[in-house]
């Protein structure tokens, strides 16, 4: 019925219409991408995006080293704060003494204490270097020290 040659005909011609259909629809995507635009502007386009690159890299740059800087300064800062009220003496008064605890995250800072009794009130002031004193600390100094240090 058809020949060999017109059947490869018909199936060339076939191949050129699908080609040609997709080429239109690669012209119309290329158009709509580069709309507006000639070879030198996408280059001026793609260079300033580069240097944008650049300087937004720059920035994370400084903003890490800045962050780092944070990090370090905020570690010695006094962050942690506790303060308990206590009866010093079983037989008389109330709760009117105190100890304050205030470290930092490297647990260096101070343990403030003060006895009041009728007579006078006394305020103690005893350092704290890396979670320790020198100094003997009371129970209650102890535990707003331990409480403090583990508020962080």
């Amino acid at each position: 019925m058809f020949s060999t040659s017109i059947v490869i005909i018909l199936s060339l011609i076939l191949l050129v219409l699908v080609l040609l259909i997709h080429a239109i629809l690669l012209e119309k995507r290329l158009k709509k991408i580069f709309q507006g635009k000639n070879g030198k502007n996408l280059e001026d386009v793609i260079i300033d995006m580069q240097n944008r690159i650049n300087e937004n890299q720059l920035h994370t740059e400084r903003n890490s080293s800045d962050i780092n800087v944070l990090n370090l300064k905020m570690k010695k800062r006094i962050r942690n704060i506790q303060t308990i009220r206590f009866k010093p003496f079983e037989d008389a008064g109330s709760t009117q003494s105190f100890a304050i605890a205030i470290v930092d995250d490297e647990e260096n800072g101070v343990v403030l204490s003060s006895l009041y009794t009728r007579e006078r009130m006394s305020v103690f002031a005893k350092p704290i270097n890396n979670g320790k004193s020198e100094y003997e600390l009371t129970n209650e100094e102890k535990n707003v020290l331990e409480s403090a240090k583990n508020q962080s």
